[in-house]
């Protein structure tokens, strides 16, 4: 029937046969019943200054929010959702609501289609829909997702960003970061290390490597302290939150621009706070 023809024979000039369909698993994991749940795990093995950023980084979910996570802390942060409060994760690939790792105990088998931005397996929560990948684009580039979390190599004093390449180094591609940091409404933060591993600061007057988006940053969580980029009055940070143990004096070593300290500078995340870990779905 016309109506349910996909494709229009316009546009097609050869049909090619599918023989060999198979798509391979990048990332295989998997969680069973008794056992520590795989994400928990992830999250146990790494250091106090980490997991005080994927705490933080917890507190920007809302109850109802639309969420897309990126690789490492950001996917990590939602093992620590705030309690009463529902977020549905998005993907770029086509998939919205994104839940834990297959239970094997429960019987469920990972699919290679159901992954989060890391590659790693997940499954669908009840009410999760699938889609095509321009689908997913223009859910992001139409304003339809409320919060990105996403990791950054540098972020500038006006809110630019730098995450996606270091030239000479390899990489598969720049993903979706470039449509997700540019999209209307989003909310977009950036969870890195203050520092680089050579002790470089990483928050510049301006970025040396090449952008991913100029302006974008709404909020910087590192593992010393919270910036806030006015980016609707043409940049300028403001520490906002700083982590405990450390003075207004640390960040300004360790921080390469200028920029403003509020009035009420309360810690980031307290010591002694456990945090409600709640793996999504």
């Amino acid at each position: 029937k016309p109506d349910e023809v996909h494709l229009p024979g316009i546009y097609v000039d050869y049909i090619i046969p599918a023989t060999h369909n198979e798509k391979k698993i990048e990332r295989l994991k998997t969680s069973h019943d008794g056992d520590e749940d795989g994400a928990e795990k992830s999250v146990a093995n790494i250091g106090s200054a980490r997991l005080r950023m994927i705490k933080r980084a917890a507190k920007e979910f809302k109850n109802g929010m639309y969420v897309n996570l990126g690789i490492g802390i950001p996917t990590m942060a939602s093992n620590y959702i705030p309690s009463g409060v529902h977020i549905e994760l998005q993907a770029e690939n086509g998939l919205l609501g994104l839940g834990p790792y297959p239970n094997i105990s429960k019987r469920e088998h990972p699919d290679a289609d159901f992954i989060n931005a890391g590659k790693e397996t997940v499954t669908a929560i009840k009410g999760a829909s699938t889609f095509s990948s321009s689908d997913s684009f223009n859910m992001i580039r139409g304003g339809h997702v409320d919060l990105t979390i996403l990791g950054g190599l540098q972020v500038s004093k006006n809110g630019d960003l730098a995450n996606w390449i270091i030239p000479g180094k390899l990489v598969k591609g720049m993903g979706g970061a470039m449509d997700l940091v540019s999209a209307p409404r989003a909310k977009v933060v950036v969870t890195m290390d203050h520092v680089a591993k050579n002790g470089s600061p990483k928050i510049l007057e301006e970025c040396s490597l090449p952008l991913t988006g100029k302006g974008v940053v709404d909020r910087i969580i590192t593992d010393m302290c919270v910036f806030d980029c006015d980016r609707s009055k043409g940049g300028g940070l403001t520490l906002v939150e700083i982590a405990p143990g450390l003075t207004v004096e640390d960040i300004k070593n360790a921080t390469d621009c200028e920029f403003k300290v509020a009035d009420d500078l309360p810690l980031m995340v307290d010591e002694e706070e456990d945090g409600d870990e709640k793996i999504v779905g």
